[in-house]
């Protein structure tokens, strides 16, 4: 069966793209935080107040309504646990409601973060202080997530308690987790490609290769890393490299059909994998696809409108 690509929008609604073919969902409403559910479906966050979970065959449903503006979610355990815009955390209860995690507030350092804005033009731009992603180690053990401008709190205890885990000024834009190896967890950053092999316990940051250290989107393709970089979010141009978790070495531009420069940054969740298939998007809409774990590519789209995630059934 021919793989399913969900893109994601900040303002237009979600398209699916099978092969040459995009159908449009939800037209006009903010779709953002695409993540699976555990169970073969998608869970995402609608017009910043709802989550919802996508099936499969298209069909949308509305699991909880939140009081505050959400931003990202995850599930482990069976459990879907969600980031908020003004940096907490929320777990979804058995009865579907959204309640606050008190332990996130209480992590250690949290005095010290800030919000990810710059000054451009003498106008203040730039996304609040909130959770920009999260993610959980795949046996569920631990839950990863990342604040901008906080680092990378993580909880062992299924959300109770929370605990730092790398400098906030490494400016983390996406954290990801291996789909098979628990320990290993790595992030884009802005210092670049942040990697732990002891389950967010310690760090290393890896420049060799990049063109620029600013990173937006992580993934995993196998044992493979694959990380997008640029010289700034609103840079013209970005471009993707990969390189092995287990050679060292420098990271090396994906190649294979993947152009040399994206237009515009390749943003956080705007890579996704799903066994051999890879798909990106960058900051303009175009929109491309492997599938032999990232060796060759095409471009299957061009001109979407801005998006904010992709997801692969």
């Amino acid at each position: 069966m021919m793989p399913t690509l969900l893109v994601a929008t900040w303002s237009d609604g979600l398209f699916t793209v099978i092969g040459e073919t995009a159908h449009q969902e939800l037209a006009g409403r903010s779709i953002r935080g695409l993540a699976p559910d555990g169970q073969g479906a998608a869970i995402a966050i609608v017009d910043r107040r709802s989550l919802c979970r996508r099936t499969p065959d298209g069909k949308w449903h509305t699991l909880a309504n939140s009081w505050v503006d959400l931003s990202c979610c995850v599930a482990a355990k069976g459990i879907i646990y969600v980031g908020t815009d003004d940096a907490r955390v929320l777990r979804m209860a058995a009865g579907g409601e959204l309640e606050p995690l008190p332990g996130f507030d209480g992590t250690p350092g949290r005095e010290k973060w800030y919000a990810g804005t710059v000054l451009i033009d003498g106008r203040q731009l730039g996304p609040p202080l909130g959770i920009r992603s999260m993610s959980a180690a795949c046996n569920g053990a631990v839950l990863f997530a990342n604040v901008h401008v906080g680092g990378i709190p993580r909880s062992i205890d299924g959300g109770v308690t929370w605990q730092s885990t790398i400098d906030i000024d490494t400016d983390v834009h996406e954290v990801c987790s291996h789909a098979t190896r628990p320990n290993i967890v790595i992030a884009a950053a802005g210092v670049g490609l942040c990697i732990s092999r002891d389950g967010g316990s310690t760090w290393v940051v890896e420049r060799q290769g990049l063109h620029a250290t600013h990173c937006s989107a992580a993934a995993f393709v196998g044992d493979d890393m694959l990380v997008s970089a640029a010289t700034d979010q609103f840079a013209a141009q970005g471009a993707i490299y990969r390189r092995s978790l287990d050679r060292d070495g420098p990271l090396l531009p994906v190649g294979g059909g993947f152009p040399r420069w994206s237009d515009g940054v390749i943003d956080t969740g705007n890579i996704a994998v799903h066994d051999l298939t890879v798909a990106a998007a960058d900051g303009a809409g175009n929109l491309y696809w492997s599938e032999d774990c990232a060796r060759t590519w095409s471009c299957r789209s061009v001109n979407l409108p801005y998006p904010s995630g992709l997801f692969i059934y």
